[in-house]
């Protein structure tokens, strides 16, 4: 399976402090706007989204189609044919793409420790 970008969705207190404490670090801005609360946060092929009052526990992100760049790959998988693998593999998404559909879509999964991966897709 090619999943894609992956990066860590980070649940931040103060996204100004962690901001600052990820650029002592290393990384840089990449995308997002500090005024919405939340940051792509960048240092080589590293991904940390910073994200305040956004959602409560840290996610595990995968972009089908994007490379760490969020440039768009002209091979990957689609995500939902990775949701379909999943689920030939016993892995029962909490919420589904629209297999009808195509384009943009997404899928949660759990591990099996309750950590949350997010297959988030933006490309067609």
């Amino acid at each position: 399976m090619k999943l894609g970008a992956f990066s860590i969705s980070l649940n931040v207190k103060d996204i100004h402090t962690s901001k600052e404490f990820y650029e002592n670090l290393g990384f840089t801005v990449f995308g997002g706007n500090i005024e919405k609360n939340y940051l792509i946060m960048k240092n080589e092929n590293s991904l940390i989204g910073l994200f305040q009052g956004m959602f409560e526990n840290n996610i595990i992100t995968f972009n089908p189609g994007w490379d760490e760049n969020a440039k768009e790959l002209t091979d990957f998988n689609d995500v939902r044919e990775i949701q379909q693998h999943l689920k030939t593999k016993g892995i029962k998404p909490i919420t589904e793409a629209d297999e009808k559909t195509t384009g943009p879509a997404n899928m949660i999964v759990l591990d099996p420790d309750g950590n949350v991966i997010l297959i988030d897709q933006h490309v067609s």
